[in-house]
């Protein structure tokens, strides 16, 4: 992924989301979909809220990419293309394609860790 100076900036600021100052911190509302500096939610009262990455910018105009990077923030996966987190991230298991969501921490991390080959 390419980041722009002020993402690297960031990204060598911060090790981990929960190091980002309370202050400083934006929120993720998963119920009316609304970025928020504050929790709870002061548009719906939600109070589970996921603190935002600092190098998300919620909007990927890509439909579907043939790789994936994953933040060095956050961990999360990324768009490689523009940076967003905002994406769906599926696997072929046994045949079927499957988003990956679901699966428990340790599956997730052997998928990041895979070597993907290209025929060339």
């Amino acid at each position: 992924m390419n980041w722009n100076a002020e993402q690297r900036a960031l990204a060598e600021k911060y090790q981990r989301l929960d190091d980002i100052p309370v202050g400083e911190r934006r929120y993720k509302c998963h119920s009316c979909h609304y970025v928020v500096a504050e929790t709870p939610c002061p548009h719906c009262g939600e109070t589970h809220l996921e603190i935002m990455c600092p190098l998300d910018h919620c909007s990927c105009p890509h439909t579907v990419i043939e790789r994936i990077e994953y933040c060095p923030l956050c961990g999360q996966a990324v768009c490689p293309e523009c940076g967003s987190h905002d994406v769906v991230q599926i696997s072929r298991v046994t045949g079927y394609m499957q988003d990956v969501a679901g699966w428990n921490a340790g599956k997730q991390q052997e998928l990041k860790d895979r070597v993907r080959y290209s025929a060339v």
